[in-house]
């Protein structure tokens, strides 16, 4: 589904066929970024977890020497690009499930905008802040729920603490540091309490088409479990 709305705000701001300079801050096993260098563009994957460089290393491996050639990955921060990395030095940057590890989240996105070129595309994916009370409302966790309208700390399901992020304060963020919103989409709104490992139904084609339509419809993608944010450097 985020790989769907990037290339859409992708093909609405860069040329058809323009080999673009990316930034994955935070690429995990490195789909997305896989994802991207098979499509033509140059990719550099940041990640500072050894073992899913090992995982992203391991992918990248098995590609055609064209596309291995397209793709580099750095051990390293997210907090930390202008210690690797120009200003102005890509097109798009990505930062996708990475801000609810972080604490203090703006001097993060700060360095991301600053890495961005003029017209660039900063693109977030975040825990909505705004929806934490739906997952255990829905469960019928009342006390949870109840919590959860207070507050921006939540534990994922791997049991880690972690804290979501407004619309509005992001909104606010994007601004201040020069990339201000350009669309957001929601991002899980009907799938978000299925359990780990449930099996993709039969008309799963359907299920995404609904995802879809939910993720850039009011109300129903201001209570997705996660936001997708795309500035763009001014």
């Amino acid at each position: 589904m985020v790989a769907r709305q990037l290339d859409e705000q992708i093909s609405g701001r860069f040329p058809v066929g323009k080999r673009l300079r990316v930034l994955d801050v935070g690429m995990g096993q490195g789909s997305q970024a896989l994802r991207l260098a098979r499509a033509g563009h140059q990719v550099t994957g940041l990640e500072q977890d050894p073992k899913m460089i090992a995982v992203a290393r391991e992918s990248l491996a098995g590609e055609p020497e064209g596309i291995r050639e397209r793709m580099r990955i750095i051990e390293g921060d997210g907090r930390d690009t202008g210690v690797h990395f120009l200003p102005g030095a890509f097109d798009v940057v990505l930062c996708h499930g990475v801000l609810m590890y972080v604490e203090e989240p703006d001097p993060l996105l700060a360095g991301l905008a600053r890495m961005l070129a003029h017209g660039g595309l900063l693109s977030l994916l975040v825990r909505n802040g705004d929806a934490l009370a739906l997952r255990p409302g829905l469960s019928g966790a009342w006390a949870d729920a109840l919590t959860a309208f207070d507050t921006t700390a939540y534990r994922n399901r791997l049991g880690l603490d972690v804290r979501a992020d407004r619309l509005k304060d992001l909104t606010s963020t994007l601004a201040g540091i020069g990339a201000p919103l350009h669309a957001w989409y929601g991002v899980r709104v009907f799938t978000d309490t299925a359990a780990d490992g449930a099996e993709v139904p039969g008309d799963a084609q359907t299920l995404l088409a609904v995802e879809e339509k939910a993720g850039r419809t009011d109300p129903y993608r201001g209570v997705a479990a996660l936001l997708h944010l795309c500035g763009v450097r001014g």
